[in-house]
C-alpha cells in the first residue's frame, strides 16, 4: 500500500510539473520542417530530401492508388531518373497540432516541375497533406504524405 501511494503521488506530481503544450511554437517548428524539407529538395535532390524527412514507417500515396510504404521503399520510389531532373514547392495553408504535441498535420498547394532532355518542362499543380510525427530527438518526420 506504501509503495502504491508512493508511485501515485510521484505521478500526480510529475504531470503537474509537466509544461503545458505551446500550440503556436509547435506550429511554427511544422512550418520550418516543412520549409526545411523543401529546401532539401532544392539543394540535396527530391530523393535524399524525402528519404531524410520521413519517419521509419511512413507512407507516401502517388497516382490515384498506389502507396509507397517504409523509409526505403520512398526513397527506391524517388531513384527514378525523372525526379533527377524535377523541382518541387510548397507551401503549407494550414497547421494543425494534437493536444499533446506528438502529432501534426500540414495541407497545402505544391508545384512540381519535371523537365525532360530536350527541356521541356511539365507542371504538376495540386494540394498535398501531410501528417507529421514529432521523434524521441523532438525533430518532425512525416508519417503520411
Amino acid at each position: 500500500m506504501k509503495s502504491f501511494l508512493i508511485v501515485t503521488l510521484t505521478i500526480i506530481f510529475l504531470t503537474a510539473c509537466q509544461q503545458p503544450l505551446n500550440k503556436e511554437k509547435a506550429k511554427q517548428e511544422i512550418y520550418q520542417t516543412e520549409k526545411a524539407f523543401e529546401q532539401m529538395c532544392s539543394e540535396e535532390g527530391i530523393q535524399e530530401a524525402f528519404y531524410f524527412f520521413a519517419d521509419d514507417s511512413a507512407v507516401i500515396k502517388r497516382q490515384n492508388d498506389t502507396l509507397i510504404i517504409g523509409k526505403q521503399n520512398i526513397k527506391d520510389y524517388y531513384s527514378n531518373p525523372a525526379y533527377k531532373n524535377a523541382l518541387v514547392n510548397w507551401t503549407p495553408d494550414f497547421i494543425d497540432i494534437s493536444n499533446d504535441g506528438t502529432l501534426a498535420y500540414t495541407y497545402g498547394k505544391y508545384l512540381w516541375k519535371i523537365w525532360n532532355d530536350t527541356a521541356d518542362t511539365t507542371e504538376y499543380r495540386g494540394v498535398f497533406h501531410t501528417v507529421w510525427k514529432r521523434q524521441p530527438d523532438n525533430s518532425w518526420k512525416y508519417v503520411w504524405d
